[in-house]
């Protein structure tokens, strides 16, 4: 029996990542699957950027935006990838650079593990119009995969905080995006008990999706821990936080959890994105 190393990180660019630091974390990390947001690179890039220290035997898919040098999701694995599949929602919505799945052969075990970039958003602008529809869709893709499969880990940047354990500041983000009870209300409905009416924070309501919050079941009902920090002013220091990265397991799999740790930097200026990297074992 062995352990399955899942990181995921918003990179904020693949290209500026590596310029700052990003190998020195990854090369002696030991990821199995490596997650990315936000990658904004060609595949030939990224291809390049992850043999820089000589070839190497990462598998790579990747979904770019539809626009150039924004979004992109990846999935880089030292597992050979089965099968993968890019994007979610009507055919008239792009996702583009959203969202990716892709399917593994775990020692005998299937397992599905998608890369998600949501929104983030605005209030009152058709940027919120867009996360609006995107977690339709990603709620709708959810609940078919925890129906269709046993172990699926849908991971990366949420942009959302979901209670308000998740946020240092709340008090003051209530009317952000990010922060939003409509926002929050798809996470409770998420993370709700299987098939049992939610009540979420907004007022609405639903059928839970049967999700488990990794982080949130590892650290227990404490503040954060988070993973982004705006780069201004002293949030990194004083730890005033977000928590918007997620792995959201399925529950064979959330069972086979072994370990869940955020990369938080060492210092300001050995940061090399504004996100964490958000690193997980499971035990195969």
């Amino acid at each position: 029996m062995s352990a399955l190393r899942i990181a995921s990180i918003n990179v904020n660019g693949i290209r500026a990542a590596y310029r700052k630091g990003m190998p020195a974390w990854l090369e002696p990390r030991g990821v199995d699957i490596l997650a990315l947001q936000e990658v904004r690179a060609s595949r030939a890039q990224v291809d390049a950027l992850l043999d820089e220290a000589g070839p190497s035997d990462w598998n790579v898919v990747l979904d770019e935006a539809t626009a150039a040098g924004r979004a992109g999701v990846a999935i880089a694995s030292h597992r050979p990838i089965l099968e993968h599949r890019a994007g979610i929602g009507p055919a008239d919505f792009d996702s583009a650079g959203r969202w990716i799945e892709a399917d593994f052969d775990i020692d005998g075990t299937p397992l599905t593990v998608v890369s998600c970039y949501v929104h983030s958003g605005e209030v009152d602008t058709p940027k919120q119009e867009e996360k609006w529809r995107f977690l339709d869709a990603m709620a709708e893709r959810m609940r078919e995969l925890r129906a269709e499969r046993e172990h699926v880990l849908v991971v990366g940047d949420f942009n959302v905080g979901h209670t308000t354990l998740d946020i240092k500041n709340w008090k003051g983000n209530v009317k952000r995006a990010g922060f939003l009870p409509r926002e929050r209300g798809y996470f409770d409905r998420l993370f709700g008990e299987y098939d049992a009416d939610v009540e979420a924070v907004d007022g609405s309501g639903g059928k839970g999706l049967g999700w488990i919050d990794v982080g949130r079941r590892f650290a227990g009902e404490v503040d954060g821990p988070y993973s982004w920090w705006s780069w201004r002013g002293k949030a990194f220091d004083n730890d005033t936080g977000w928590r918007i990265d997620y792995h959201a397991a399925t529950p064979a799999l959330a069972e086979r959890v072994e370990d869940y740790t955020i990369d938080r930097a060492a210092a300001y200026d050995q940061r090399w994105s504004d996100h964490a990297p958000v690193v997980a074992d499971y035990r195969f």
